[in-house]
């Protein structure tokens, strides 16, 4: 009988003895997809039915531990930034009265500071002016510490182009810190004159505006400048784009119908003690192989084709079946250079696709199969 597909198979479990990782006095028994071999496994997690009492109410204390955590270094990360920013628009204003520092002087140093910090983007002369016009309003450099260094320099900022008088920005400032507001109702807040009308009508402000630590955290964490400040990508905003890479292709080669089962996405790989996950893992139904898909928000680094082809030996040696043909990998990047990619795939044996140039995947596949998989062109025009 002509084979349509993978075999089903139970996972399989095997036992680590004498791991540094192991439970004291036992083997760790593990569930995994497909084969196993000594340093290299699909593993997979197991049923929640088989936990122990318990685990639910563990597992929901260690996530609001990891959040507390993640927000109170967000948070003295933001206060740090705030704090910084002041201390060099105070150090700017008194270099123009003193020196006579002129508009040219902040965009040479906005220069030579993005120079020396290549990985921060907070260095524009606007971003520069905005610093001192935040030391102009504030001279005390501890009113500047509470609770202006607990909100974000966006909301520092609207309040600098939102408002003339010192007590009112401090108002908001308080208000914002205790309801928790996003910049967005900061403004809104602002332009409604919110502090003319406190105190003096009845409200639902308590029930219908958000806690602090909510709108506001999560506004902290999106912020840009703060990882600006920090020297690194914004590694949420990343993982969103990926996030909507995954879902988007996933859709769309399930709904092509033409043999695409979808197997898993973030699968774990465990190889040499290093832990690596795999986007997206499909098998072909009409190829008999498995696809495997990597998504990068990112351009093309050649590193990604090694990367991409550990992946293909593992599924090779692990999941593939003795009737399955080579898994065939699809490498999908925000952007590329041509060259670099040619390089990068010369000489390289297992069938990878990268960008849209490259369709050697598709033109070795057999006639009658060759509709089985989308061109590269197909992915990146549904990519947009």
């Amino acid at each position: 009988m002509r084979k349509t597909g993978p075999k089903a198979r139970q996972p399989e479990a095997r036992k680590d003895e004498g791991s540094p990782l192991a439970e004291a006095g036992e083997a760790v028994e593990r569930r995994s997809r497909g084969r196993t071999r000594e340093g290299a496994s699909f593993p997979v997690a197991p049923p929640r039915s088989e936990l122990p009492s318990g685990y639910a109410e563990a597992l929901t204390e260690i996530k609001r531990r990891v959040q507390e955590e993640r927000l109170r270094v967000v948070l003295a990360a933001n206060s740090a930034m705030v704090l910084l920013y002041w201390d060099i628009g105070r150090m700017i204003l008194e270099k123009q009265d003193r020196a006579g520092w002129g508009a040219k002087v902040i965009d040479r140093l906005a220069a030579d500071l993005r120079e020396a910090f290549p990985e921060m983007k907070g260095w524009s002369p606007r971003n520069l002016k905005y610093m001192r016009a935040f030391a102009a309003a504030w001279p005390d450099r501890a009113i500047v510490q509470e609770p202006l260094a607990r909100i974000t320099w966006y909301h520092n900022l609207a309040l600098l182009e939102k408002l003339s008088r010192g007590q009112e920005r401090l108002w908001y400032a308080r208000k914002a810190v205790e309801h928790g507001w996003s910049h967005n109702v900061l403004v809104l807040q602002i332009e409604g004159r919110a502090h003319e009308r406190h105190g003096k009508v009845i409200s639902n402000f308590k029930t219908t505006l958000p806690p602090a630590d909510s709108d506001m955290a999560e506004q902290v964490f999106k912020d840009p400048y703060l990882f600006d400040f920090l020297g690194t990508a914004d590694p949420r905003r990343e993982r969103e784009v990926e996030q909507a890479l995954v879902d988007h292709i996933q859709r769309f080669l399930l709904e092509l119908g033409t043999g695409f089962a979808f197997v898993g996405r973030q699968i774990l790989l465990e190889v040499g003690g290093q832990d690596f996950y795999v986007d997206l893992l499909f098998y072909h139904l009409r190829l008999r192989c498995y696809v495997v898909i990597e998504l990068k928000a990112v351009p093309f680094d050649p590193a990604f084709v090694g990367q991409l082809n550990l992946y293909l030996s593992a599924a090779d040696d692990l999941l593939r079946h003795p009737d399955d043909k080579p898994a065939i990998g699809l490498l999908l990047c925000r952007s590329k250079d041509k060259i670099v990619v040619e390089y990068a795939l010369r000489n390289l044996k297992r069938p990878v696709g990268v960008a849209e140039w490259e369709t050697q995947i598709v033109e070795k596949l057999p006639e009658e199969l060759k509709g089985s998989l989308p061109t590269v062109e197909e992915i990146e025009a549904e990519m947009g």
